[in-house]
């Protein structure tokens, strides 16, 4: 089998992940890492073993041997790498979001609908945990029957303290919001995702706990522990909390709430979805359960078995039962997806997030900030 060449752009906390989940794909062999600190890139590239290792995108780029390119960079980079990327005729599987804005975000599609030979797609990566592709075909079923309500949270706690910083507090950089585009937008395209419902219009309520902050004179990395004495006193303008109510294409209502200044939390993400038959939940910190509640029967919790999978959540789990599978596996599953997406002859739709659903996503980030700041509800427009 011929392995597809991957490179990877951006040596960060994701950068690194991706490393990880491309080493463990059989389909791909990882060829060469970039990061503009070229020092960074020289590191990861001798810890990991990779060949080739750019401090540019335009030299990695014009590499014939590159096949996939994953762009794993801050925010306000995506448009520009991302469009070169698809111009290069190489595939792309781009960090979220899409684009720092939705005008960018529908420009890139339009520009890779130009350029068909470049598979692109934005890692949603919590699409692939076995358990969530369970509550999917359920849900496509009819089992639940139709969709009610839906309700959840994203509780993480990495921003809890003043001394707590990160690039994503900065519009410049992170775009308009912090907390609703770096785990709301997951807890959407997921809900999304699973209900083959749209969220089509939103009323949210933001907040900036901590209005000013103690910024590192040193870069420091995401969900890092170490405190640095040394800082600079900075204004906060994007939230690190949030609440939303939103409707669904079906008039079904629904609320959800991320934070990421909550204690004793780091990646409590949890969907609950009511049906008229039966509701389902999830929960990402026991991602190999899934919550069955019915009225007139006993609850019951379905553990991750593949003799009791169906079809469809059995293609995105590999181990046996008893054997848990976590945040990794689904993190890497989705990447394998895209890559067997890519080997079969790109035929019919994958379950990874395909660049029109990702550029919805920051359709409706930017609605839920135009709610806040016009108090009020936002209808999301096709």
């Amino acid at each position: 089998m011929k392995k597809l060449k991957t490179a990877i752009i951006g040596m960060g906390y994701i950068g690194v992940s991706h490393i990880d989940a491309v080493r463990r794909i059989a389909e791909c062999e990882l060829y060469a890492v970039a990061d503009a600190n070229r020092e960074l890139a020289q590191k990861k590239a001798k810890l990991y073993g990779v060949p080739r290792c750019y401090d540019s995108i335009e030299t990695l780029l014009a590499d014939p041997d590159i096949e996939v390119v994953h762009n794993c960079t801050p925010n306000n980079l995506h448009t520009a790498v991302n469009k070169a990327i698809i111009s290069s005729g190489k595939h792309l599987l781009s960090e979220k979001p899409l684009a720092l804005n939705y005008n960018e975000a529908k420009d890139l599609l339009e520009h890779s609908q130009k350029n068909p030979a470049s598979l692109a797609a934005v890692n949603f990566n919590y699409r692939m945990n076995p358990m969530v592709q369970e509550m999917r075909r359920r849900i496509a079923k009819g089992d639940t029957g139709d969709v009610l309500a839906v309700s959840g949270c994203y509780l993480q706690d990495w921003l809890l303290y003043d001394t707590d910083y990160s690039w994503r507090l900065e519009p410049e950089i992170a775009g308009p919001s912090c907390c609703i585009a770096d785990i709301g937008s997951h807890w959407m395209d997921l809900v999304q995702h699973v209900t083959g419902l749209t969220i089509t219009e939103v009323m949210a309520d933001l907040r900036t706990v901590f209005p000013k902050r103690k910024k590192p004179l040193t870069q420091s990395e995401t969900f890092s522990t170490n405190r640095e004495k040394a800082y600079e006193l900075v204004d906060v303008r994007n939230e690190d909390y949030g609440s939303v109510l939103f409707h669904l294409s079906n008039g079904a209502a629904g609320v959800f709430t991320v934070s990421e200044v909550s204690a004793g939390h780091g990646c409590y993400f949890q969907v609950e979805i009511n049906g008229a038959k039966n509701s389902l939940m999830w929960n990402q910190e026991q991602n190999d359960r899934l919550w069955i509640g019915r009225r007139n029967a006993e609850n019951s919790l379905l553990i991750r078995d593949p003799a009791c999978l169906s079809p469809e959540a059995l293609e995105h789990t590999s181990l046996a039962k008893g054997h848990p599978e976590g945040w990794n596996d689904a993190f890497t599953g989705n990447i394998r997806s895209f890559y067997r997406h890519i080997a079969g002859g790109k035929k019919g739709k994958g379950d990874f997030a395909t660049l029109e659903e990702a550029a919805r996503i920051v359709k409706l980030t930017e609605a839920c900030v135009e709610s806040h700041r016009r108090r009020g509800w936002v209808s999301i427009r096709e």
